[in-house]
């Protein structure tokens, strides 16, 4: 899997851009006076760090797995998606109390066509390295890159509404646009860093990934064999791009060893097939109880006690929950 050199490259590649794109509108500013294209400078400051801190996590996140982090160092991920959500709040705090400010004591805008020209490279630059950090972030399940890659589209987004912003001063002349639109975008960073800052939060506590863990309940479900009694206790955590799963199964009681080895390693084999990252499964072996007979369709059974009536349907509801299945 060349996955770690290619989120490297991808990292160094958002650090240089946001380097690049950060000069710009610094120049832009200097061009223009204007708030609007100020808070956009601002903003992409936070890029610049938040692009270098999540270079960092994608270096520790690719380490192998050691005595002091036997699940591997994923996790840092989660962080640096916080981090990048926190400076983000805190500019956006900022760029609020500013633009207010600017709409209280209004100032000139020089030379908005030239400031608008800038910006509007910058964000068609944004906007192409945002896309490539998210598809590639998801086909690799890195949150840090794609988590980087919507700042871009963020970025790219503040960048339109400050050209939106000078057209109307253009037009209009009323440099209350220029302030107004501060005030809109120190809104926009704020919700949106504290959506990043909640995501991450929901990482590092191993909040239940409900799409991974339907897809895990339909693998099971779509190739079940029958001495799959049933399946309980079901949980997935993500650490990074990796996964960790672990779950019950109830076999036969009758079973060998060996026979259940063999089914609990058709079962690991089965899930690690379905994800293109490193998956780490357990899965615990309960003997079954007569109780089971009647959703249990083993053939032949030496030891039925009551005819198969039904066989239980796994699903999210069902299957996470810690405590074995019956009928009625």
């Amino acid at each position: 899997m060349a996955f770690p050199r290619a989120k490297l490259r991808l990292g160094i590649l958002s650090l240089v851009v946001s380097l690049g794109l950060v000069a710009i509108k610094f120049y832009a500013y200097f061009l223009t006076t204007s708030q609007a294209v100020l808070t956009d400078a601002l903003e992409s400051i936070i890029n610049v760090v938040t692009s270098g801190f999540a270079l960092y996590s994608l270096y520790l996140t690719d380490l192998p797995k050691d005595e002091n982090h036997p699940y591997g160092h994923g996790k840092v991920e989660y962080l640096s998606v916080g981090f990048e959500g926190a400076l983000i709040l805190i500019a956006g705090v900022y760029i609020f109390y500013s633009a207010v400010m600017a709409v209280l004591e209004p100032h000139t805008v020089a030379r908005p066509d030239a400031g608008m020209a800038l910006l509007a490279i910058t964000a068609l630059v944004n906007l192409g390295v945002g896309f490539v950090l998210v598809r590639s972030g998801k086909k690799m399940n890195s949150v840090a890159m794609v988590g980087d890659g919507q700042h871009l589209y963020i970025d790219a987004l503040s960048t339109l509404v400050s050209c939106v912003a000078l057209v109307l001063v253009i037009l209009t002349g009323n440099v209350l646009f220029d302030a107004g639109a501060a005030l809109l975008l120190g809104v926009f960073i704020v919700v949106n860093g504290f959506r990043m800052v909640r995501r991450s939060v929901s990482g590092l506590m191993d909040e239940s990934d409900v799409s991974t863990v339907e897809q895990v309940i339909a693998e099971l479900q779509r190739h079940r064999l029958p001495p799959w009694i049933d399946v309980h206790n079901l949980r997935v955590l993500r650490y990074g791009a990796n996964l960790h799963i672990d779950c019950h199964m109830q076999m036969p009681y009758y079973f060998s060893l060996e026979e259940t080895h063999n089914e609990l390693n058709r079962i690991e084999d089965l899930i690690k097939r379905r994800f293109d990252v490193e998956v780490e499964m357990f899965v615990h072996a309960d003997p079954c109880t007569f109780v089971a007979c009647s959703l249990c369709h083993m053939p032949e059974c030496p030891v039925r006690q009551h005819a198969f009536a039904q066989e239980v349907s796994w699903n999210l509801t069902n299957a996470v929950k810690n405590e074995r299945h019956r009928l009625g």
